[in-house]
């Protein structure tokens, strides 16, 4: 079972949806029991980061995520969902993310002729072994809606980087935590073949 954690953020069903493609069963909760419980827990998103966390704190959802990366439950951040797992961002001064990882969501700079939010479709760049993509190879083209992005700090747990106006660190894998910036479940294939390959990835790997 994948449990979907419900913060009242958009996206929750679409992720749903392609899990349910992939023959996989997921449940949208905020149910306490059922996230510790689950096999594999995922934290979707779009929205803005203060409001975020304010739900996340609200349903004590913060409380359950730490416990489940405690319990090296696989652990994936989607989009929004990324930038929580950080320290902070630009889009809420002050506002403290969960920390799970350590990092910065900054805004995308602007660049004369793009446009922001950054809307549609851009290759990564594959490094470091991610186990997200096993069975991926070349630049595969995904899809992202976002305005701001992460600037890791530790290069060594960016598993794939995309280019719009600058350098975006597109995903990243820290033992049994798993984020993308990008959206998975829209991303065609390669998408359904990145979230097949979390689905198989085992507690404590």
């Amino acid at each position: 079972m994948i449990a979907i954690i419900d913060y009242d953020a958009g996206n929750l069903k679409s992720v749903e949806k392609a899990l349910q493609v992939l023959g996989e069963e997921s449940i949208i909760t905020r149910d306490f029991k059922t996230i510790l419980h689950a096999q594999r827990v995922i934290l979707p998103g779009v929205g803005a980061f203060s409001d975020a966390m304010q739900n996340l704190k609200k349903y004590e959802l913060d409380k359950v995520i730490h416990e489940v990366v405690e319990k090296k439950t696989p652990f994936l951040g989607i989009c929004l969902g990324l930038q929580l797992l950080f320290e902070e961002s630009e889009e809420s001064p002050g506002v403290e993310g969960l920390h799970v990882l350590d990092g910065k969501i900054l805004r995308i700079p602007d660049q004369e002729g793009l446009k922001i939010p950054h809307i549609g479709w851009n290759s990564l760049k594959l490094q470091n072994d991610g186990r997200l993509f096993n069975g991926i190879s070349g630049e595969p083209y995904v899809y992202f809606v976002h305005s701001y992005y992460l600037q890791a700090s530790d290069p060594s747990i960016v598993k794939a980087v995309t280019e719009y106006s600058t350098v975006i660190d597109a995903s990243v894998e820290k033992d049994h935590v798993f984020a993308c910036q990008f959206h998975p479940e829209k991303s065609s294939m390669t998408g359904l073949k990145i979230l097949e390959n979390f689905a198989r990835i085992q507690g404590g790997e």
